[in-house]
């Protein structure tokens, strides 16, 4: 049985395309974005990895830091932080307000669950319109240990009082839902354009090519 829905942020819920002008004109390429959002994954599971907790935000300004030079671009202090700063006022997919609406109609409990600290994850979810839908936030900071550790997972079943084998964790990353998985949780799996699951391990019981698809299983199968 499944009594609580967590929802990760970043490209699950939230469309990160539009940063591409911005990567465009400091980098020469919107497509450096994917590389920047790679990097900055890599900077945090290495942190995680080597026991040197290193929180969201510092990452995706180091990693920004490394593409540049990278590609042999100057930035700025001011620029990265600008680029940075552009994540806590990012648009939802387009189906994202509408299909949280309905699983608002169940009697699931809902939460945001990210990796991103606890006021920029606030800040996106408000400037996006969607922080109504949402029963509680919590940011894997709160730990200190972030996503696919099983502390954040099992923070979500320890805030609604519930077993975590209560809880599914929806997230259009493939490390994600395999974290979840491991902590116990169920999961679903958004598999957004160029998102896929790994062939190896565990595989989520939910997967929808968006997040329509995905509530809709949801609601046939816990709700």
């Amino acid at each position: 049985m499944t009594r609580v829905v967590a929802f990760d942020v970043n490209e699950t819920l939230l469309d990160l395309r539009a940063l591409d002008a911005a990567f465009e004109e400091l980098l020469g390429s919107a497509e450096l974005r994917g590389p920047w959002f790679a990097q900055m994954l890599q900077l945090s599971f290495v942190g995680g990895l080597t026991g040197e907790y290193v929180d969201f935000s510092t990452a995706q300004h180091a990693a920004l830091s490394m593409l540049a030079e990278r590609h042999g671009r100057g930035l700025t202090s001011d620029d990265v932080t600008g680029i940075v700063n552009r994540m806590s006022s990012l648009p939802t997919h387009p189906e994202v307000a509408g299909a949280l609406r309905r699983l608002r109609s169940t009697s699931l409990a809902v939460v945001a669950l990210t990796n991103s600290p606890a006021t920029v994850a606030e800040a996106q979810l408000v400037n996006s319109g969607i922080r109504d839908h949402f029963d509680g936030v919590i940011s894997a900071d709160s730990v200190k240990r972030l996503k696919p550790a099983r502390e954040p997972y099992l923070a979500v079943a320890k805030a609604f009082d519930v077993d975590i084998a209560e809880v599914r964790l929806v997230a259009a990353h493939w490390w994600d839902t395999a974290g979840a998985l491991a902590a116990g949780c169920k999961a679903a799996f958004v598999a957004r354009p160029g998102m896929v699951l790994s062939p190896i391990g565990p595989r989520p019981d939910i997967v929808g090519a968006d997040l329509d698809a995905v509530v809709d299983q949801i609601m046939a199968l816990d709700a």
